[in-house]
């Protein structure tokens, strides 16, 4: 299918809430042990979503940034995709929102893509394919999350918000998608059945058949297909549970920690779920130079992968200053929350 010429990223932005809980603050209340807590899984705090804020404000934010940084009339998006976990609503579409807010056309192919933490790679994935096929002129893919963390589970620890965006096309490419790769099998490490408001897991399970299993196999599969080793590569971000997981899948597949460096955002932005490495790649996108080959895999639980290869181009450097670093919301102008306003914000209080 790559006989209709080279399709890559041409805008991308992200979206962080302002709002931020510490490790300390929700250990005190369960009386656990911080320090304990931030060794076992390198974080230091998350970002929490406001009262009013959710998938489809925070879609609609990293949208108009990937919009600022890419010269498209927004009505010649084909397509429009966001992956999560948390749709505001069972029944009714979060892309129709988004699509409205931006001003795209009505003429658009519009769909709402779950698989765990991986649905947002899944609509890169299909953007992707249908820019190269020539059924859209342009595709928008979003991984954008509110996670849930039931109250003194060591999830509350992690989950957190953000959003990504990315415009795909065939013009004024600024990140060109060398090789793509899918690995998946049925593995039951982590669910949410309906009308339940929290996730289970399967605790330590989770780790080994389930996380590293499927990114390493999707990762040797993108190598095998690519003839790419981990030294060819400028850049690699890998779906970021905590600060721990990504850094040890990363070292086992040969990458080193300043290659990892960049696209780590979860010790101080926590899980943020479908939006996890596709954040990284916002921040990666962010730093890097022209020539600059990138290498990311995505993880689902359920559970599968999504890798892609893309390589940096000249246009880069004249977009990335057009709309606000994903590394300046992660780190300026942050409010911090007591547990009592974060459990408020949460909807954790039942009445």
């Amino acid at each position: 299918m790559k006989e209709n010429g080279k399709v890559g990223i041409v805008g991308y932005g992200s979206y962080i809430p302002r709002n931020r809980i510490k490790i300390e603050e929700i250990a005190k209340v369960w009386g656990s042990d911080p320090d304990s807590i931030k060794r076992g899984l390198m974080l230091q705090e998350k970002s929490v979503p406001g009262p009013d804020q959710d998938v489809i404000t925070m879609s609609v934010e990293a949208s108009r940034n990937a919009l600022k940084r890419c010269n498209i009339n927004p009505k010649d998006i084909g397509s429009i995709y966001i992956g999560s976990e948390s749709h505001p609503y069972a029944v009714k579409p979060s892309g129709t929102t988004v699509a409205e807010a931006i001003d795209a056309t009505p003429e658009i192919h519009c769909a709402d893509f779950e698989f765990a933490c991986k649905a947002g790679s899944e609509g890169m994935f299909v953007c992707i394919e249908l820019v190269r096929s020539g059924a859209v002129k342009y595709g928008l893919a979003i991984g954008a999350d509110t996670s849930q963390g039931c109250p003194g589970d060591a999830l509350e620890y992690s989950a957190s918000a953000g959003a990504a965006a990315f415009i795909f096309g065939k013009e004024h490419i600024i990140a060109e998608i060398i090789e793509t790769y899918s690995y998946m099998t049925d593995t039951p490490d982590f669910w949410r059945r309906e009308y339940q408001f929290y996730p289970q897991h399967a605790g330590r399970f989770t780790g080994e058949p389930a996380y590293f299993k499927h990114i390493t196999g999707c990762a040797n599969g993108l190598f095998n297909k690519s003839g790419m080793k981990p030294e060819d590569f400028s850049f690699a971000v890998f779906h970021q549970p905590n600060g721990k997981f990504p850094q040890r899948v990363g070292r086992s597949l040969g990458f080193t920690k300043e290659q990892m460096a960049a696209g780590l955002l979860s010790p101080t932005l926590g899980n943020t779920y479908s939006g996890s490495s596709p954040m990284g790649l916002t921040a990666i996108l962010d730093v890097s130079k022209p020539g600059d080959y990138i290498f990311m895999v995505s993880y689902g639980s359920g559970a599968g992968s999504d890798g892609f290869i893309f390589k940096t181009t000249e246009e880069i450097t004249k977009v990335r200053q057009k709309a606000v670093q994903t590394r300046s919301m992660l780190d300026e102008n942050k409010r911090y929350l007591s547990y009592g306003e974060y459990a408020k914000y949460r909807g954790k209080i039942k009445r």
